[in-house]
């Protein structure tokens, strides 16, 4: 029976080690570019060699993230990138950008590609079309259900989250990073935008102030038992900017109940690994989207939650009074609920003010009052511990992984020594000098074990030995030794891997095409919108309403916008649709008229020409591309761009805030509002005001179609707004 694999982030080589010697299958991690998580430390070119042939050696797998969105003047030195990896024995790339699968399937069809969680897969036909190019896995939605993931029907890999922060929402659809914090969540600098305090307005009155957008932590441990039986390939964990403790702790206890579960015993965790999971990181747990929870915003705060130690019972200008309800230790870091103010606890004393290094649960203990917090801020606090300084000594405290061997050792006069090493999978035959005939004392079977043993800070450990030599035999020991060292060097050798000669690569030119013809579209969200754009003769016109574009669609012009989500595609044929997703470009491009929307995260020429070959009419671009980027792209005539519009900052699952009918806002601390409207099943958080580019179109030449994406915007608005687009182009 294969297993499934235990799939554990590494940000840097301390997690990497601790990945390894707790048990991780396989680990994946990034460079110094192209990988989704830019402010992790990463790993340079170097130490990615290092980090292949240190997971090589001990039977790890490793996938590096190469899942940003690319734009033209990176293809060059991203395939060079790849190919590095590729000549290197990397065991995969996690991708998103279409464009750059296809490129890289053509120029490394041996390197083997996983679809990224950014790239939004959630449907079969996606999933299935990146088993037909030649993918050999896709990393689900973390709002797919373990349900949902089970009835696609598929010849590819799964592989889903079960451990870690979970983002709000839906990976490669988030905007709000780039368009309030001018650092793109697609690009792998996201600003944690939903990990900040707002209040939301419904018709102007304030009915929820917190942390509204900050979700728990996934924690999928109590029912690994079921995600086991659903044949899904990889259990993925978050967090390369996670500390070696928490790699530590979360791979172990997983590869606990995994190996349990294998070998048919009861998957049972303790209290203790339950309370040190919490301790090690929490924003409180959830099961997730996997098992159709719904609460799973922690609006109180999106701070690591440790566990309540005790509370507050006292405060004065020098020290904090705290009556425990669990032990605490010096150099524990500790923070107060109320306040939200933490402390590493360098200064403990017990209850008569003597200094001590440790006090038990129910004992009451005084830390410095550091901050100098005041008694009406303090008392009655839940204090919570953040940092156990003995747990992260014990998860430090790991033993090095050894890798059995079995050794044979032959020795027969005047024939050459023979020593065999064989592990799991390599057998390694070295032969040393000509044994001779013991002139005074012979060496001895004993002898030879015993030197054959000392593997001393070798990755091995001997299983099994077997000597066979004749009875009067004679082995320099200093031989021995340096035939036991060539075979163990030779196995290491092996086991690592030897990289391969780089790849002569030559990229294809993109398509070159300007167009001549400049057309106008408009997406439009009411009737009277939609009426403007007809009365003006918009080449193109949006809806979002399909009640809508039923009503109009005789005229040529009117597509209809689809969801962004959708699990179960509906029948369409002989329409014209505008695809907000991969899923039914795939379904719908045969027998309909389809163009593709912004959402797809379109950044370059590569991936234009991938949606051309999928019959895409018009490919709608990124709104993250700034102008000298907009205008790199070769193949103008089919670009779309989008010179006026709010976008839409995120789509999230559910209805989160029990919209109704209000009209309702999320306001942030600079009192930026955000408008929210919840339809089909999802909650949409709009930008707080539009991107105009109208002023800027003297600078943005020859592409086929000029967008205007319409909101709430009445007659006279959108009127002034077309007029001006007319006037510009």
């Amino acid at each position: 029976m294969k297993k499934t694999e235990l799939l554990i982030p590494v940000g840097n080589k301390e997690c990497l080690l601790a990945a390894i010697n707790n048990g991780a299958d396989a680990v994946y991690l990034g460079g110094k570019k192209f990988g989704a998580r830019a402010y992790s430390n990463n790993f340079d070119e170097n130490e990615m060699v290092e980090a292949i042939k240190l997971c090589h050696l001990y039977n790890v797998k490793i996938y590096v993230t190469v899942n940003t969105m690319i734009y033209n003047s990176e293809i060059n030195e991203v395939i060079e990138y790849l190919n590095f990896l590729y000549c290197h024995n990397v065991d995969a790339i996690i991708m998103q950008d279409n464009g750059l699968i296809e490129l890289t399937r053509k120029l490394l069809p041996d390197l083997e590609i996983h679809v990224s969680t950014q790239a939004h897969n959630h449907n079969s036909p996606a999933i299935n079309h990146y088993k037909d190019i030649g993918c050999s896995r896709v990393v689900f939605d973390r709002e797919s259900s373990l349900e949902s993931i089970k009835n696609i029907k598929t010849d590819i890999e799964k592989e889903v989250f079960v451990y870690g922060a979970l983002c709000i929402c839906y990976s490669g659809n988030c905007l709000f990073s780039v368009l309030n914090g001018g650092r793109s969540a697609n690009r792998g600098m996201c600003v944690g935008s939903c990990r900040l305090p707002y209040k939301l307005l419904k018709n102007g009155v304030e009915t929820a102030n917190g942390y509204l957008l900050s979700t728990k932590d996934l924690n999928t441990l109590e029912n690994l038992k079921e995600i086991l039986d659903s044949n899904i390939e990889s259990l993925k964990v978050e967090g390369r900017m996670k500390s070696k403790e928490y790699v530590a702790i979360v791979t172990k206890t997983y590869r606990k109940l995994i190996d349990a579960y294998y070998g048919n015993k009861p998957m049972i965790m303790t209290d203790i690994e339950k309370k040190n999971l919490l301790k090690t990181y929490n924003r409180e747990f959830t099961k997730g989207y996997l098992f159709n929870e719904t609460n799973i915003i922690n609006s109180k705060t999106s701070n690591h939650q440790g566990i309540n130690i005790g509370k507050v019972i006292g405060v004065n200008n020098k020290r904090i009074t705290i009556k425990l309800e669990e032990d605490v230790h010096q150099e524990d870091a500790i923070r107060f609920e109320k306040t939200n103010k933490g402390m590493y606890v360098n200064t403990l004393y017990n209850q008569k003010g003597l200094l001590v290094s440790s006090l038990k649960k129910g004992d009451i203990c005084q830390v410095d009052n550091k901050e100098r917090i005041m008694i009406k801020d303090l008392l009655g606090s839940r204090v919570l511990k953040t940092i156990d300084v003995n747990l992260n000594k014990e998860l430090n405290d790991w033993q090095a992984k050894k890798i059995p061997i079995n050794i044979t050792f032959q020795g027969k006069i005047n024939k050459p020594a023979v020593l065999t090493i064989k592990d799991n999978c390599n057998k390694i035959k070295i032969e040393g000098p000509i044994i001779e005939e013991a002139k005074t004392v012979n060496t001895t079977t004993d002898r030879i074990k015993e030197q054959l043993s000392k593997l001393g800070n070798t990755p091995f450990i001997v299983k099994d030995i077997d000597i066979d030599i004749d009875k009067n035999i004679f082995i320099n020991i200093k031989d021995l030794n340096n035939t036991r060292r060539k075979a163990i060097e030779e196995l290491i050798k092996r086991r690592e891997g030897t990289a391969i000669s780089t790849n002569i690569i030559t990229i294809p030119n993109p398509i070159k095409k300007v167009s001549n013809k400049k057309q106008i579209s408009i997406l439009t969200r009411t009737e009277d919108q939609l009426k403007i754009a007809l009365r003006n003769n918009i080449n193109i016109i949006y809806t979002t309403d399909e009640s809508l574009y039923n009503k109009y669609k005789d005229n040529k012009n009117i597509y209809l916008r689809l969801n962004r989500v959708n699990e179960s595609l509906k029948e369409y044929s002989n329409e014209r649709l505008l695809c907000t997703e991969f899923g039914s470009i795939v379904k719908y491009n045969k027998n309909n008229k389809i163009r593709s929307d912004y959402y797809l995260n379109v950044a370059n020429d590569y991936t234009i020409s991938k949606l051309n070959k999928l019959n895409v009419e018009s490919i709608t671009l990124t709104i993250e591309a700034d102008i000298d980027k907009l205008n790199d792209i070769k193949n103008k005539e089919d670009s779309e761009i989008i010179v006026y519009g709010t976008p839409e900052c995120m789509i999230i699952k559910n209805n989160i805030f029990n919209i109704t009918t209000e009209k309702n806002q999320l306001v942030d601390s600079k009192n930026n509002k955000y408008l929210v409207t919840f339809e089909n099943g999802f909650t949409h958080i709009f930008n707080n005001k539009p991107i105009n580019l109208l002023s800027k179109l003297n600078k943005l030449h020859n592409f086929g179609t000029y967008r205007i994406e319409l909101l709430n915007e009445n007659i006279s608005e959108t009127q002034t707004i077309i007029n001006n687009l007319k006037d510009m182009i």
